[in-house]
């Protein structure tokens, strides 16, 4: 069986790119985008402090509840308007995300 994911990501300019993302490293989405080649801000480095790796959830998958901390940081940004937004460094790479397609919220890019 193998441990990677495959996910989509739409960029700031419309692309969409396939990456694959491994469920045993304990990586976050915020960390797999990177690690792709993608732009995005990411500022506090996955703390839940800035909003800058904002991403606007496109597929139908069953997330993890958000925690307080990223409620607030989404509300405080004023983002929680955006339908499905969600700070991709409190996402988690794990087996249920397969599939998932995100795309970069403004303000994210590099």
């Amino acid at each position: 069986m193998s441990n990677l994911i495959s996910l989509s990501v739409i960029d700031l300019t419309g692309i969409k790119h396939h990456i694959e993302a491994p469920t045993d490293m304990g990586l976050n989405l915020m960390e797999a985008i990177r690690a792709n080649d993608l732009q995005i801000k990411a500022t506090c480095g996955g703390m839940a402090l800035c909003a800058s790796c904002h991403v606007i959830v496109k597929s139908i998958h069953m997330l993890p509840e958000m925690s307080e901390d990223e409620e607030a940081m989404l509300d405080e940004a004023f983002l929680l308007n955006i339908p499905n937004s969600r700070l991709s460094c409190q996402l988690h790479i794990a087996p249920e995300l397969d599939g998932l397609e995100v795309e970069l919220g403004k303000g994210t890019g590099e």
